[in-house]
């Protein structure tokens, strides 16, 4: 096609819309309100499309004009790409307007439990339209999707695993986590004392498995004091390891908030460490390399308010 010829289909669109009317409504008259022209303006403009075509789009009947058969031929392929266009249309505006969209969310059971899940619930109140994915994995995991683009951002605890590039993304601190060492009845001589860090290594510890920022933390931390422990269990989810300190099964290695109910019903106690464990933080993650949605950068916004 010659550039003459795709500037004459650029005019061309403008008549579609209209031959798309009239045959839609089947008149002149009709299209004509609908779309708030008059009438000699509307025949004009289908005449002009006629010309340009060369063909007859429609002819006259009693009941006023009716599609040929050249005209409905036509009128099965406008209609079709008119119609997605106003599909479009209606689907954008939906998303500008924020009543419609998805957005993805990376979160570990920690992360989610203790500080996304409010926030969720609240976005899911403003903005029922939208969905929410939320996929659940471990800090480092989290951030493997974020890099691949899986998830728009990701709420995990630091600190950074040593793979991830801190050029490519953006962090937020947004919450404080401590990480503690809590046991059972059984474990009643070390309440109120003031346990050394080497004493732990004598202890049967429970502690988290695989590659995780909790127990990789509370890991190097000891190393940094010379301390190696040897874990009696390594359990796949913190609340696990909550109940098996609850049985005195061996003293438990957890961020604080896992334990807070038992900590507050006397059922567990937390063993006071000379030297202390550094807090970690909860963390908003996003890609320095892609552009927030309407909808994540507004979950984003409500998170960060």
């Amino acid at each position: 096609m010659n550039k003459n010829n795709d500037s004459n289909f650029d005019v061309n669109l403008e008549y579609y819309k209209i031959f798309y009317h009239v045959a839609k409504s089947g008149g002149i008259t009709a299209a004509s309100k609908s779309l708030s022209l008059s009438q000699p303006a509307v025949s004009q403009q289908i005449s002009a499309l006629e010309k340009q075509l060369g063909v007859s789009l429609f002819k006259r009947n009693g009941r006023g004009i009716a599609l040929t058969s050249e005209g409905s031929l036509l009128y099965e392929y406008v209609k079709r790409g008119y119609e997605e266009i106003i599909q479009g249309e209606k689907r954008l505006s939906q998303l500008l307007h924020l009543e419609a969209g998805e957005v993805r969310v990376g979160a570990s059971d920690m992360t989610l439990r203790f500080f996304l899940l409010p926030y969720l619930e609240k976005f899911h109140q403003l903005y029922p339209g939208i969905k929410v994915t939320v996929t659940n994995g471990p800090t480092p995991e989290t951030l493997r999707y974020l890099e691949d683009d899986r998830i728009d951002f990701g709420v995990v605890s630091s600190p950074f695993p040593d793979f991830i590039n801190k050029e490519d993304i953006c962090y937020t601190d947004v919450r404080e986590i401590q990480d503690c060492f809590v046991a059972g009845r059984s474990f009643i001589q070390y309440k109120n004392h003031m346990i050394d860090l080497s004493e732990l290594g004598n202890l049967p510890l429970i502690t988290l498995e695989g590659n995780t920022s909790s127990g990789r933390y509370v890991t190097e931390f000891l190393e940094q004091n010379d301390i190696t422990i040897h874990p009696e269990f390594e359990l796949a989810t913190s609340d696990m390891i909550v109940q098996f300190a609850e049985r005195s099964l061996g003293v438990g290695m957890v961020v604080r908030d896992f334990a807070k109910e038992d900590l507050d019903n006397g059922k567990l106690f937390e063993l006071r460490l000379k030297q202390r464990i550094p807090p970690r933080y909860i963390r908003l993650v996003t890609s320095n390399k892609r552009q927030q949605s309407l909808a994540s950068a507004k979950l984003l916004e409500l998170i960060k308010s």
